[in-house]
């Protein structure tokens, strides 16, 4: 894991789930880990750990849906490390529902977190990304952004959109700014999030940050683009 040392790592939804065992790896691994979440005592709590074993985090409690939020980050990251080299968009919400149940709130929730959040958060780190020219931005889909089941039309229509930016991010900035975009699809992981689901076979959110590891750890001239993770015994 040579290249992820001293590498600068913004993560959003770091307070829980894949998050938050991507910015524990990531640390143990040498790198440099930013954390962002609404959840400010969970975030405190993450970066004491990290600390602790001598890794190298701070946090800022910040809400993806804020264009205003995700700017003061970059700048704060900017600000404790010199530069951005990483950004991990981990925040995502997923209230599933028939479509014939209505529920507007919740669609406009996760076009919000899972579409808009992604755009942000992109946004306001492109631009220090671009004058470095260099940086990689991976983004955390799931294996509903290949399919559709019943129930999950809206999240898979926002995880679809998820995997359509991350092409379009390659495909405009890896040639001349060599941005790397890599899209993460994880099936069923035991993050906590569907309690309903906790009898299906799933992999630990470990297993999810070893595969971004491994993208981020690959040379500079090699893009991984794309990783699919999930449960051996999971048949979707």
């Amino acid at each position: 894991m040579e290249n992820l040392k001293s590498k600068v790592i913004i993560i959003t939804g770091a307070s829980s789930g894949i998050g938050e065992a991507t910015a524990k790896f990531l640390a143990q691994n040498g790198a440099k880990v930013v954390l962002a979440a609404r959840r400010e005592e969970l975030l405190k709590t993450i970066v004491n750990e990290i600390n602790k074993e001598d890794g190298k985090a701070v946090y800022m409690q910040a809400n993806v849906t804020s264009v205003e939020d995700m700017q003061k980050l970059a700048q704060f990251a900017v600000e404790q490390y010199g530069r951005i080299d990483v950004l991990i968009n981990s925040a995502g919400i997923m209230p599933n529902s028939p479509l014939n149940e209505l529920k507007i709130y919740d669609w406009d929730r996760m076009i919000d977190v899972n579409i808009k959040g992604v755009l942000y958060s992109i946004a306001s780190v492109l631009p220090t990304m671009r004058n470095q020219q260099s940086g990689h931005i991976i983004n955390i889909s799931s294996l509903m952004g290949h399919k559709v089941i019943p129930s999950t039309t809206v999240y898979s229509a926002t995880k679809f959109a998820v995997r359509a930016i991350t092409e379009g991010l390659r495909q405009e900035e890896s040639p001349t700014s060599h941005i790397r975009s890599t899209n993460i699809s994880p099936g069923m992981t035991a993050t906590g999030v569907l309690d309903e689901y906790q009898d299906y076979p799933s992999i630990s959110p470990y297993s999810v940050a070893r595969a971004i590891a491994f993208a981020i750890n690959e040379p500079d001239d090699a893009g991984v683009n794309e990783i699919i993770i999930r449960p051996t015994l999971q048949s979707i």
